[in-house]
C-alpha cells in the first residue's frame, strides 16, 4: 500500500521539526519544508536516513516559492501549516507594517498554502490541519499584532471548515500553550526595549517576567507534535485541538467567559 503524504511548513526547529519526524515514524511520506534549507541540520539528524522524508524549500509568503514547492506533486493526502513568528509589541510603539508583516506571515502565508494545496487535498478527500496557539483564542497582553493574525487564522478555519467538508477536506486547528523551541527567543525583543517603552516600560517587564515564569515548565516540541499526529491519523478528526492541560485550561477559560471580564481579570495579571 502506497503511503500517504503529509506537507508540513516550518520544520527547521520546534513543533514542526518534530511533528515531520513523528510523521515519518508513523509511516507517512513527508515532505518537509523551511523558508531556509541551509538550516536543515537539526531535521536531517533527528530523521536519520529515513527514505520517507524529504526536505523542500517553501518560503510561504512567497506565491512562487510555494507553487515550486508543489510543482510535481500528484498526491497530498495532508497539509500542516506550521511555520509561524512570534511578535512582541504594543500599537502605539509600532509601525503600522510591522503588523502587516506580523499578518503576512501568520495568516496570508496559512492562505497561500491551503489554497495551493486545496485541489489535492479535495482530490484525495484529505485534511488541513494548522497549528495556531491558545493567542488564537485568548488575546494577550503585548501580543495584539501576533494574537490579531492568530484570531484570523482560527476564524478563517472555522469558516472553511464547513464548506471544505462539503468537498471532502477536514479541516482543524492545534492550539499549542508555551511549547520548549527555539519560538520564543527567535521573537527577537530588544535587550533594550522596556528601557525604549516610555509609559508601558512597567507592564512590558511584567510580561516579559510572566512569559519567562510560564515557559519554565513548557511543553515540549515532541509533547505537542504528538497532538497534530494524532489529528493526521484520526479517522474523524476534530476541529480544535490543544496541546497540553494548560491550553485545554486556558481556551476553556475563554469559551465560557461570555462578557469577557475572566479573560481581561487573567491577562491584567500578566502586567501588573
Amino acid at each position: 500500500m502506497t503511503a500517504k503524504t503529509v506537507l508540513l511548513t516550518g520544520t527547521s526547529s520546534g513543533i514542526g521539526l518534530a511533528a515531520a519526524v513523528a510523521a515519518a515514524e508513523a509511516g507517512w511520506h513527508v515532505i518537509a519544508t523551511m523558508r531556509d534549507t541551509g538550516r536543515a541540520g537539526a531535521l536531517r539528524a533527528a530523521a536519520g536516513d529515513r527514505a520517507n522524508l524529504e526536505i523542500r524549500q517553501l518560503d510561504v509568503t512567497d506565491p512562487a516559492s510555494v507553487a515550486a514547492c508543489l510543482a510535481g506533486i500528484d498526491r497530498l493526502d495532508a497539509v500542516v501549516n506550521n511555520a509561524g513568528a512570534g511578535h512582541v509589541g504594543t500599537l502605539e510603539l509600532e509601525s503600522i507594517d510591522d503588523v502587516r508583516a506580523v499578518m503576512e506571515v501568520n495568516f496570508f502565508g496559512v492562505l497561500q498554502v491551503s489554497k495551493a494545496a486545496l485541489p489535492l487535498l479535495r482530490a484525495g478527500g484529505g485534511r488541513l490541519i494548522t497549528v495556531t496557539s491558545v493567542g488564537g483564542v485568548v488575546g494577550q497582553p503585548f501580543n495584539e499584532a501576533y494574537c490579531a493574525a492568530k484570531f484570523a487564522v482560527e476564524g478563517f478555519m472555522e469558516s472553511l471548515a464547513p464548506v471544505a467538508a462539503h468537498q471532502g477536506v477536514a479541516v482543524s486547528v492545534v492550539e499549542p500553550a508555551a511549547v520548549a523551541s527555539e519560538f520564543v527567543p527567535n521573537v527577537g525583543v530588544a535587550d533594550d526595549a522596556v528601557a525604549e517603552a516610555g509609559p508601558y516600560a512597567p507592564a512590558l517587564s511584567a510580561y516579559l517576567a510572566t512569559v519567562g515564569n510560564a515557559f519554565t515548565a513548557a511543553q515540549s516540541p515532541r509533547d505537542a507534535a504528538q497532538s497534530i499526529i494524532e489529528v493526521l491519523n484520526a479517522e474523524r478528526p476534530p476541529f480544535r485541538v490543544q496541546t497540553s492541560d494548560r491550553a485545554r485550561t486556558v481556551v476553556g477559560l475563554k469559551l465560557t467567559d461570555t462578557d469577557g471580564s475572566a479573560v481581561q481579570a487573567v491577562t491584567a495579571g500578566w502586567i501588573a
